[in-house]
């Protein structure tokens, strides 16, 4: 081989093995689609909906997560929705009056899907035929209730009670083709009588028709360990809804009731600028079965700020 030749293939070769070394050496992101609660921005949706899924496209969000109630909703779900609009600020939800499969082509045309959605009580176990055509036009793989009510989690007993009806819901939505999951608050994680209401409903819930998502800031606020919680229930928990807390904080008593919700409110902030560990947390939550990561901050002040910060922070994971 010439002198020539031979410095060109070497160079070639070092070349080559940059390239192989950079690609060995990059990183991988933790979380490979950051999704949106869309509870995070109610006002944007009901004021400026195209607007809201530009933002989120040019933001990086991959996935968001609709909450009702919806058009199809029981009329018990949209009544108790209609008695709280008014101390919230704004009325919109659901698809936003638009038809689902506007809000679908809505999404998708930013790049947007919609792997689940938040409902009722009363609509999973009344209406779950609409709910599951709905989800099917979205792609939705999972139905969600975002909270126990009050009257149904007074003891233990009622415990054992819903981890009966979760069973049903769950079945009714397996034979539609969806999934069931339980998004917890803060209740419900502190012992009674030496027990954890929780753990009765992941104990006496069916592996294959029960699924979770954690609040990672309510389960904070109401003492539990998330990635405890993670370890111990592998593969029960899909999806996880991301917040940050300026400081740590926890309710006052045992996060049953609204008002120590809203004490906790101030102390959310953008992921990255608080103090909880969320790289250890989501870390633990990949390695045990999570699939979507949600940011959700609030009905947030300022979001084409605030939603960026959190979105920028977890990229770097």
């Amino acid at each position: 081989m010439k002198r020539r030749q031979f410095l060109q293939s070497t160079a070639l070769f070092s070349v080559a093995s940059l390239v192989n070394a950079n690609e060995l050496f990059a990183k991988t992101p933790l979380i490979n689609k950051v999704g949106l609660g869309l509870f995070s921005i109610p006002k944007m949706l009901e004021n400026d909906f195209d607007g809201a899924f530009a933002m989120l496209a040019k933001m990086g969000y991959k996935e968001v997560e609709c909450f009702g109630p919806y058009e199809f909703s029981t009329e018990k779900a949209k009544a108790s929705w209609n008695a709280v609009t008014p101390q919230l600020g704004f009325k919109g939800s659901g698809f936003f009056n638009k038809t689902a499969a506007d809000f679908f082509k809505a999404a998708k045309s930013n790049g947007i899907s919609i792997p689940s959605m938040h409902t009722d009580l009363d609509t999973l176990s009344n209406k779950m035929g609409p709910l599951a055509e709905a989800a099917h036009l979205i792609g939705a793989k999972y139905v969600v209730l975002p909270s126990i009510p009050d009257a149904e989690r007074k003891n233990l007993d009622d415990y054992k009670r819903i981890a009966e009806k979760f069973n049903s819901i769950g079945a009714q939505a397996k034979k539609e083709g969806i999934r069931f999951a339980y998004h917890n608050h803060g209740y419900g994680l502190n012992n009674v009588n030496g027990v954890m209401p929780l753990n009765i409903i992941f104990d006496q819930t069916d592996p294959s028709l029960v699924y979770f998502e954690m609040d990672l800031y309510w389960t904070i606020a109401g003492g539990a360990d998330p990635v405890e919680l993670f370890k111990k229930h592998k593969d029960r928990y899909k999806m996880v809804h991301i917040k940050d807390m300026k400081e740590a904080k926890r309710f006052a008593g045992d996060g049953g009731d609204p008002s120590q919700w809203i004490s906790l409110f101030p102390y959310m902030t953008s992921c990255g600028e608080g103090v909880l560990d969320l790289p250890t947390i989501l870390t633990a939550a990949k390695q045990n079965g999570v699939e979507h990561f949600f940011v959700e901050q609030d009905m947030v002040q300022s979001p084409e700020i605030a939603l960026k910060k959190s979105i920028d922070y977890l990229k770097t994971l």
